[in-house]
């Protein structure tokens, strides 16, 4: 629910009537990750997606039933072997999604709203809801913030509501979204009722180090993939708005300097391209250090040698060494700023998410991964 905050806090606003589908659990292979979701309105209006296509119209169905019933329920949709035309996801995975209704006059609708307009405001929230469990439970939200406080309850269980209110505090420290098993009196116990706890953290940071040509178009891939993108150089005729009018942030300072001040996380890529070595070495000296999702360099294969000795008698170890992606991105035979971003952009991806970076032909690899994105540290 929480990947659509945007458009549903403005339906929340307007006061309308909606129902929302969120995908609780997938296995196997299945298009769109736990937390999906696709909402419909009073008016037949339909926002967002639980599987790319595959059940999507036997979903929008249960949402309209759930508005007209007002209940809510959890179904289970998978490949059908016998019958090539029944609803199932045809690349062979299964999804559980759970149909929540939230009228304007549902006892839960102030905590929704609340939550949604965190989200959409891009401050750092989750929802705890009952997945599977007594029926009566089933849908009720729990809106937990940074602070651990919360709003919302699950049914009147103030031992359940501490419990899930910590379960989601943590899942939100991480940024994770997915199940957790617990026993209605609070305690994890298998056999007990599903926790669905959706997280939204604010979008993760890109640092291009250096304002070139290629750190432009680099800019524009880390927007298209979500980033919150910030250009830092030493030199202001370099760092312009005009050359870069798609960052978020511009920044003209030594980048060892910013770097070291500045704040970043488990999910931050830091993208350094001035392949000069009075930048590169401290920067990267610096970045190697820091508990971050993935540090890239561009150069050559020579330049790469130099700049790896040059770290080396600056102290940096060879453990360190080996979290450098340099010469950054994937072997695409790019050769326009553009194609190099491309990429760049490709090799992030696939250090994050635990892909291989080679070609799905005959490969044998899967297609969709379990697992999520890797964090700083088991990377």
């Amino acid at each position: 629910m929480l990947d659509i905050a945007e458009q549903l806090h403005r339906w929340a606003e307007e006061g309308r009537d909606f129902a929302v589908a969120t995908v609780v659990a997938v296995s196997g292979s299945a298009p769109r990750s736990p937390g999906a979701a696709l909402a419909v309105d009073g008016d037949g209006t339909a926002i967002g997606s639980v599987s790319g296509g595959c059940v999507e119209g036997a979903v929008y169905e249960l949402c309209v039933q759930a508005l007209q019933d007002g209940t809510t329920v959890l179904e289970r949709f998978g490949y059908s072997d016998e019958d090539a035309f029944a609803v199932g996801l045809t690349c062979g995975g299964v999804i559980d999604v759970l149909v929540t209704p939230v009228a304007a006059d549902a006892p839960g609708r102030p905590v929704w709203t609340a939550a949604l307009a965190a989200a959409a405001r891009g401050e750092a929230a989750a929802v705890a809801r009952v997945a599977e469990g007594p029926a009566e439970l089933l849908g009720l939200p729990l809106y937990v913030r940074p602070d651990g406080t919360h709003e919302g309850g699950l049914g009147g269980h103030p031992v359940l509501d501490r419990t899930a209110a910590a379960e989601a505090g943590a899942m939100l420290d991480a940024g994770r979204t997915g199940p957790v098993s617990l026993s209605e009196d609070g305690s994890h116990c298998p056999g007990g009722l599903t926790l669905f706890v959706e997280s939204s953290v604010p979008p993760p940071r890109m640092i291009v180090f250096g304002a070139i040509d290629f750190a432009s178009a680099l800019v524009r891939a880390g927007k298209f993939l979500g980033y919150h993108v910030t250009v830092c150089d030493a030199r202001p005729v370099f760092a312009t708005r005009t050359r870069f009018p798609d960052a978020d942030e511009i920044v003209i300072d030594w980048p060892h300097r910013y770097l070291r001040g500045t704040s970043v996380d488990g999910r931050t890529v830091l993208c350094v391209l001035t392949h000069d070595a009075k930048f590169d070495v401290p920067l990267l000296e610096a970045a190697l250090r820091l508990p971050v999702a993935f540090v890239g360099a561009m150069g050559s294969r020579r330049t790469h040698e130099d700049r790896n000795q040059r770290l080396r008698e600056a102290g940096v170890s060879e453990r360190e060494l080996a979290r450098l992606h340099s010469p950054i991105g994937l072997d695409l035979g790019a050769r326009t700023p553009e194609e190099t971003a491309l990429s760049i952009a490709a090799e992030i991806v696939a250090a994050r998410r635990g892909g291989t970076g080679v070609p799905l032909t005959g490969s044998g690899t899967p297609i969709h991964r379990e697992g999520g994105v890797r964090d700083a540290a088991a990377a």
